[in-house]
């Protein structure tokens, strides 16, 4: 876990990072929050960036629930209001964390939540990955992802980045398409905390339907969904983050109280 601290702080932003990257990709957006007067409290998930445990495998998706609950603790010593931002994994973690720990923060903010695939594997790949989740759960697949950005300096350093996973384990995928699965079945058990909803229109890795679908089913009293059109999976790391971080501040700004 790391903590970036602003001189004049009136909150704190937890940042949860997705699959297949980790903090160092969020430098651009945690300078941001910073100059705009809040603390960043963010860390690497099990399995992923410099995190110790083994790249691209989880044992249970509880385990990115109980270190969320450890980033948001540590905020809390701030005495601040706390704000909750996931990205795509990171995001369907926060979803999962705010079902089953209902914590007290001002607003989620959810960037491309990954409540569905777009392209999902067949059902031959998917029935051979129930059955080596039963007999060899570590046993680890490529991810052969799509882009995740129009951002040609990100894709570059991407390539040559050694702690981004390029694998993952067949546990994994069963551990993350359980917990998309339970998060549509228990959407009405949402809290009743302000949300906003970030999603790239032209998103190659996750369903902006089922996205979208989620969303409507909320019983939240304050809720804001922003599609923003020709955007790839990474809209705060898309050239326009700029117009991103804009929306996401403005929402923040409005939930200080």
């Amino acid at each position: 876990m790391w903590v970036w601290e602003s001189e004049k702080a009136k909150g704190v932003f937890v940042l949860v990072h997705g699959a297949n990257e980790y903090h160092v990709r969020y430098q651009w957006l945690i300078q941001k929050l910073i100059d705009e007067g809040y603390h960043v409290v963010m860390g690497d998930l099990p399995g992923q960036g410099r995190n110790p445990k083994t790249p691209g495998h989880v044992d249970s998706f509880q385990e990115y629930i109980d270190v969320i609950e450890t980033w948001y603790e540590r905020a809390l010593q701030f005495e601040l209001p706390v704000f909750l931002l996931g990205h795509s994994m990171g995001g369907l973690a926060v979803i999962q964390t705010m079902l089953q720990k209902q914590l007290l923060v001002n607003a989620v903010i959810l960037s491309s939540p990954c409540l569905g695939l777009e392209n999902p594997p067949s059902k031959l790949k998917s029935y051979s990955g129930m059955l080596l989740n039963k007999i060899s759960p570590k046993f680890r697949m490529p991810t052969n992802l799509p882009e995740v950005t129009r951002c040609e300096e990100m894709r570059k350093r991407d390539e040559e980045d050694q702690y981004i996973v390029k694998k993952v384990s067949v546990r994994w995928y069963h551990q993350l398409t359980s917990a998309m699965a339970n998060s549509h079945k228990e959407v009405q058990h949402f809290p009743d905390v302000p949300l906003l909803v970030l999603q790239g229109g032209d998103d190659l890795i996750v369903d902006k339907k089922a996205v979208y679908h989620w969303f409507n089913q909320l019983t939240v009293t304050d809720k804001y969904y922003k599609e923003f059109p020709g955007f790839y999976h990474e809209v705060f790391n898309e050239p326009e983050k700029e117009t991103v971080f804009h929306v996401a501040k403005r929402f923040a700004e409005l939930h200080l109280d």
